[in-house]
């Protein structure tokens, strides 16, 4: 059950374009409609922002690179520390 509030202003033409679109996708409300679009792009923004892609041949160079590495060094192991602490895994 939603508990929290957002009060918005819009244009009554993009409205009319909203109310239009929900309707074609059998919501029963434009809160309904709204509230789906603003989670579905909330979290592809967010996905985007933490992971990374990168191309077949960039990630093998990149595990080659984990497996050669030695054992960390005090810097290292201190910038480690860092981003632990500031959330970042």
């Amino acid at each position: 059950m939603a508990t929290s509030r957002i009060d918005m202003r819009i244009d009554e033409d993009i409205k009319a374009i909203v109310e239009k679109a929900a309707a074609l996708k059998g919501m029963n409300s434009l809160t309904e409609y709204v509230v789906r679009l603003i989670e579905k792009d909330a979290k592809q923004v967010i996905a985007e922002h933490e992971s990374i892609t990168v191309k077949n041949d960039v990630f093998d160079r990149f595990m080659a690179a984990c497996d050669a590495a030695q054992a960390p060094n005090k810097k290292l192991r201190k910038a480690w520390d860092f981003a632990k602490a500031k959330g970042i895994e």
